[in-house]
Order: C-alpha cells, then sequence, then structure tokens
C-alpha cells in the first residue's frame, strides 16, 4: 500500500472507481487490526451472552413453576459463566501490548496503549433523504452523493492508520458531526438513526439516537490513536521520544477535552472517574519517555549528573504510584485489565529502585575531592532529601567518608528490595508475564544493583543497617496536558446546498416554498431586501403585485427564476432582478413558522439491554463556511514487528539497563531489544 489514491477494486454503476480515503486502510491485515477484529467479534458474543441472561432474568421474576426456575436458573449459571470466559478474553485483548509497539528494534520497557472504540455501521440514506423531503421541502434524491461521502467517511473512521493522518481523519469526522446535527437532527422529532458503540474494556454496547455518543466516542478513538502513536515511536532515538512525548500529552489533553465536555457519558470507558485515570496514564508514559530522553545520550559519571537522574527517576517513579493508586479504587479496579495496574505497580517499583541506584552511585563512587566545589555539592545532595537520619548534614555526609558509605550502601539494599518487589509483582501477573523483555530488563537491573553491593560489602562488616531516606522526586521537564489542534480543524459542510445553517437548520420550521410572481412597475419591485444570503423581504408595498401573489414581509428569497440563491447576499439577488422586464420573473420564498417545541434534556440509551437515561452536554462548534476539501486517499499499513538491534555507548557514560541474557548488565553495555512478535502479529498486506 501506499500514500497516494489506491482504488479498491469495486466499480460504481457509473463505471468510476471508488478510492480510499487518506488516513484509512481497510484492507489492511496487521496485528493490529486482527487485534480490532477479535474484539469486535467477542463484543458480539458478549451482547448475545447479554441478552440470553436478561431472558432468563425476566423468565425468573415472571414465573412461579419451580420447575422452570431451576432450569432458568441453570441457564444463568451458564450465561454468567459464559460471560466471565469472555471478559476474560477481552481482558488479555486489551493486555495484548505488542502490537502496539515500536516497529523499529528496541530494548525498552513496553508502554500502554489504548485500544479503539468499536462500533456499528450506520445508515443514513434513507432517514435524511425522509428528513430532507419532509422538512426542507427537497428531493431527498439529489442529494445522496453527499449522503454517501458521509457514510464512506464515518466507515472510514473505523480503521484510522496509526500516524497523524488518521488522526486528522476522526477529527474530519468529528468537525462534521456538529454540521450533521444542526442539519438533520430536530428537536421535535426523532431520526431514527441508532449509533452503537461498544465498551473499549468490557464490551458492553451502548446505542443512543442523538450524535453525543458519536462525538464522545470519536474523541476517545482519538486520543487512543495518540497513544497507539506514541508507544509506535522508536525511543531508541531522540526523534522518536519526541514523537513519543508529544503523542502522550495529546492523548492525555484529548481525553482531558472529553471529561470536561462529555460530563454524562453511558460507556463506562468514558466515565470521569476513568478518563481522570486514562490521563494520569498516559502522562505517566509521557514523563517516562522525558526520563528515556534525559537518559539517552549517556549519563554522565559525576555526582550532580547521578543526582539530578536519581530525582527525575524518582517524578517517574511517584506518577506512577499515583495512577496505581487510582487504578485499585472502586469502581475503577473492576472495568481496568490487572495487567494495566500491574504495569504500573512495577514501573513504580523498578523506578525507585533505579533512583535508589544513582543516589548509591554518586555517594559510594565520588569523594569531595580538593578541587571540588564544596558549597555546589552540599546544595546538589541537600535538595535530593527530605530529612536525613540520625541529625547529619549534607556535608557531613560529603566529607566523612565512613557517613557517606553507610549513606550509599543503604541505598543500594533499598534498590535491590525495590527491585525484587518488581520482580515478585510481575510474576503474578499471567499477562505480564508473557513480556519477556520486561522480565529481563527488570532481572538485569536487579544484578547489576547486587553486583554494586557485593563491591562494597566486607566480609567482616556486621555493623547495624540504616534505612536509606526518600529521595525527592523533581524533574525539569513535567508532562503536560497538550489539546491538539486537530480537535477544532475546519471542514466544508457537505450539506451546503440546502442553504446557509444559520437559517435552514433543523431547528428552524418554514413553509413550502412559494412561487410569487413579480413584475417591476416604473423599475420599482415595491420592496427592499436586507440581510446576508439568504435576504429578506421588507419595506413590502401592501399594494404592490407581489404583495397581491401572497409575498410577505420577512419571506427569504431562495431562488430567482431558475437560479437557487439561498446562499447570494443582497447584491447578487439584486443584480437577478434589476433586468427584469415587463413581462416579470418568478421567485421562490418561504416563510419561518413558529416552533414551541423545546428541546429535550435527556435520550433513550440501551446500556447492554437494559434502558437507562442520560443527559449528554452537546459540543459547542463554531460554525464556518470556508472550508479545505479532503481527498480519498489510502494510508498504507504498518508492519508491526519488533527486532534484534544493538546500540554501544561511549564508556565514558552510562545507560539505561537494556533486556540482554548475558549474567552481568553495567550500565554502559550493548542495548538488546525486544524478541520478535510471532507471525500472526506481523502479517501485513
Amino acid at each position: 500500500m501506499t500514500d497516494t489514491l489506491l482504488p479498491n477494486g469495486i466499480k460504481d454503476g457509473g463505471g468510476e472507481r471508488n478510492y480510499f480515503k487518506k488516513g484509512c486502510n481497510p484492507f489492511a491485515q496487521t496485528g493490529r487490526s486482527k487485534l480490532q477484529n477479535k474484539r469486535a467479534g467477542l463484543n458480539q458474543e458478549i451482547i448475545k451472552q447479554m441478552r440470553l441472561r436478561a431472558g432468563a432474568e425476566n423468565l425468573l421474576k415472571a414465573t412461579s413453576n419451580n420447575k422452570v426456575k431451576e432450569m432458568v436458573l441453570l441457564e444463568l449459571s451458564y450465561c454468567n459463566s459464559n460471560l466471565q470466559l469472555l471478559m476474560g478474553e477481552l481482558e488479555g485483548l486489551n493486555s495484548s501490548v505488542e502490537v502496539y509497539q515500536s516497529t523499529q528494534e528496541t530494548a525498552n520497557i513496553p508502554l500502554i496503549a489504548l485500544g479503539l472504540k468499536e462500533t456499528k455501521e450506520v445508515d443514513f440514506s434513507a432517514p435524511f433523504k425522509d428528513f430532507i423531503m419532509e422538512h426542507y421541502n427537497e428531493d431527498g434524491r439529489r442529494y445522496e452523493e453527499e449522503i454517501a461521502d458521509l457514510m464512506d467517511l464515518r466507515q472510514a473512521c473505523r480503521t484510522p492508520s496509526r500516524n497523524e493522518e488518521g488522526v486528522e481523519l476522526l477529527a474530519k469526522y468529528f468537525a462534521h458531526l456538529p454540521l450533521i446535527e444542526s442539519r438533520f437532527f430536530s428537536p421535535s422529532r426523532q431520526t431514527g438513526i441508532f449509533f452503537t458503540w461498544y465498551d473499549s474494556f468490557t464490551g458492553v454496547p451502548v446505542c443512543q439516537q442523538n450524535l453525543s455518543l458519536e462525538k464522545a466516542s470519536i474523541l476517545f478513538n482519538m486520543a487512543a490513536l495518540y497513544s497507539q502513536i506514541g508507544t509506535r515511536s522508536n525511543r531508541q532515538t531522540l526523534n522518536g521520544l519526541d514523537e513519543a512525548i508529544s503523542s502522550f500529552q495529546k492523548a492525555a489533553g484529548t481525553l482531558h477535552h472529553l471529561k470536561e465536555t462529555f460530563t454524562h457519558t453511558p460507556s463506562y470507558d468514558m466515565s470521569p472517574a476513568m478518563l481522570s485515570m486514562l490521563i494520569r496514564m498516559m502522562i505517566a508514559q509521557a514523563q517516562e519517555c522525558i526520563f528515556e530522553k534525559t537518559a539517552l545520550p549517556g549519563i554522565k559519571n559525576n555526582l550532580y549528573a547521578l543526582l539530578k537522574m536519581a530525582q527525575e527517576a524518582a517524578k517517574v517513579s511517584e506518577i506512577y504510584d499515583h495512577v496505581h493508586q487510582y487504578m485499585i479504587q472502586t469502581p475503577i479496579k473492576d472495568n481496568v485489565p490487572l495487567f494495566w495496574s500491574t504495569m504500573a505497580q512495577v514501573k513504580t517499583n523498578h523506578y525507585r529502585a533505579v533512583a535508589h541506584y544513582f543516589v548509591s552511585l554518586a555517594l559510594l563512587d565520588h569523594q569531595l575531592g580538593a578541587q571540588d566545589d564544596e558549597d555546589q555539592q552540599e546544595k546538589a545532595l541537600s535538595q535530593v532529601y527530605d530529612h536525613i537520619p540520625d541529625g547529619r548534614t549534607p556535608l557531613d555526609i560529603l566529607k566523612k567518608r565512613e557517613d557517606r558509605e553507610r549513606i550509599g550502601k543503604a541505598h543500594i539494599r533499598r534498590a535491590i528490595l525495590c527491585h525484587e518487589e518488581a520482580l515478585r509483582v510481575y510474576s503474578l501477573c499471567l499477562h505480564l508475564n508473557k513480556l519477556e523483555v520486561l522480565q529481563e530488563i527488570l532481572k538485569a537491573s536487579l544484578q547489576r544493583s547486587l553486583e554494586k553491593s557485593s563491591a562494597h560489602e566486607e566480609e567482616e562488616e556486621f555493623t547495624d543497617y540504616m534505612e536509606a531516606p526518600d529521595i525527592i522526586s523533581k524533574t525539569e521537564h513535567k508532562a503536560e496536558l497538550d489539546i491538539p489542534a486537530t480537535i477544532k480543524v475546519k471542514v466544508i459542510d457537505f450539506f451546503q446546498r440546502l442553504g446557509p445553517l444559520s437559517v435552514f437548520s433543523a431547528k428552524q420550521q418554514w413553509t413550502a416554498p412559494k412561487t410569487i410572481h413579480i413584475c417591476p412597475e416604473d423599475r420599482d419591485l415595491g420592496f427592499t431586501l436586507k440581510g446576508e444570503p439568504p435576504v429578506q423581504v421588507v419595506s413590502l408595498d401592501p399594494l404592490c403585485k407581489a404583495a397581491e401573489d401572497g409575498l410577505k414581509e420577512g419571506d427569504y428569497i431562495v431562488a430567482v427564476g431558475d437560479t437557487d440563491c439561498k446562499w447570494m447576499g443582497v447584491g447578487d439577488v439584486m443584480r437577478l432582478l434589476k433586468d427584469v422586464g415587463e413581462e416579470g420573473i418568478d421567485i421562490q420564498v418561504v416563510s419561518m413558522m413558529d416552533s414551541n417545541s423545546a428541546m429535550p434534556t435527556k435520550s433513550a440509551t440501551f446500556c447492554g439491554n437494559i434502558p437507562k437515561t442520560y443527559s449528554m452536554i452537546c459540543l459547542a462548534y463554531n460554525d464556518d463556511d470556508n472550508h479545505p476539501k479532503t481527498n480519498k486517499v489510502s494510508k498504507k499499513s504498518s508492519f508491526l514487528s519488533w527486532g534484534i538491534k544493538n546500540k554501544l555507548k561511549s564508556t565514558s557514560t552510562l545507560s539505561l539497563p537494556t533486556a540482554d541474557h548475558s549474567t552481568a548488565q553495567p550500565w554502559n553495555k550493548p542495548h538488546p531489544s525486544f524478541p520478535r512478535c510471532s507471525s500472526h502479529n506481523n502479517d501485513s498486506l
């Protein structure tokens, strides 16, 4: 596949070829698309079992026959058992992070990406044609091409490319939704169009007739796509790390925008509590990438650089600890995959261990020399600790070799304990155990700390052990929310031929177009015009021929002769009328009708076959008429595979620990990488 326009091989009635949209590749058989297909299949099985369970529960309430009750209870236990198995399979899919990782050869700890929400197809054709006929008094068949373009765009959004073009595709459809809502979703009638989206964690379907669920779900998928771009970035390069940091911050910003805009979403994956947790997780992963970016060029082996990296690692550990604490709170813990919370706990302990290891290096390998700046080192060390045990001061630790070694050994012991805890937590999660590269990195880090500890332990040493003080977290570059500009992308209204949206919307009611024959008398039409498109009749002479024919003040002129003038201003319409001869000309006008129908504040929602009612806040949209046109092209598929890569570091610097099969793993060893994924994750067109 290429980035150019590609034919899909299907010819329409006119013999012309259709094309994929840019940012979409529906036929790409990558590991990620297979994962999406499996998730969609599980969603169908889950809703089937939920319907069976709901029917059995209703029958159990309705019957008084004990024999029937026994049979129904047996059926219920069967349905609940199947649901548990299906939910377990879905959690396994949500724990499949391999297909979302970098296609480049890398050796970094895996990151978590959000899966796209699945949806059913929607047919706008018949409802929109009927609405155009009934509401706008036009032939709906004239708008078949516009309706088809809208349906093509929505269908393309189900399989977006994992890059910026895929995000732009979702953003374009999201920008069209307020326009579609204004055109076709009347406050006084239902369109009969149902939008069904599946919860990305539980697979429970949610169905609504208004567009609020559609808007919120597209925003969620934009954030999910940003998270996938972040995990796909090559984190062995500065550019790749910059891309990952930016993507995770944009994912967090998009989720924040979703949380602030839609406050009563019926799907639990978009509830305020869940979104708050997801925002924290995206920020934590951005901060982790910032730490990796700081360490990528190499860590100078001096006291200042080591203490700085210790505080950077402590910051990552602190943020992941907050994420983990949020994940284990009710009801989030019942919906978040165990894999996620376990990964957060593992990273909390791992980066805490890394922080203590760096401090131990700074204290054990560097002594205060005559040429060193004593005040500067004292200031640097004082900023690392909140308090120092036994009444010591930073200057005491720097000057007294015994105190320096004692605290340095305490830090290395604590690093070992944290590494061991990370490995213990890792072993408790079945899905996490599949990430062999993570286990290799954790073991290599533990082995490095053990070697450092044994190098500074003496056989005759039986002194009492002190506990290493906590390290104050600090970072020079804090990860922040970044609401991407693509959320407010400008588009051209598909249905602009219906007229200016400020007048011709679903909220307004008009009479059917009325034909008025006008004949100028002494070049006087008997009325004047005003306003932006469409123009209105004002200052109407009640005795003129047009008034006798039914023209009224306030009428909108929609056509002069055979010329549609919904989008014409006063000057353009007057030019059409100024050369009218004595025979006159026909114009078409519409009159505004009073509408007393109020906008309903609630919409019927069906969640897991259980009726519910939710109020939804609609996104504000700034209507703009001038938008760039979109091209229908396709984006090539991604090759989702991990390779092997060794990257030598300079001996004058230190490097982050990587996965290696060797027994020793110092900081300046070459970088091996993730093992290759199984073949089912590497398929492509």
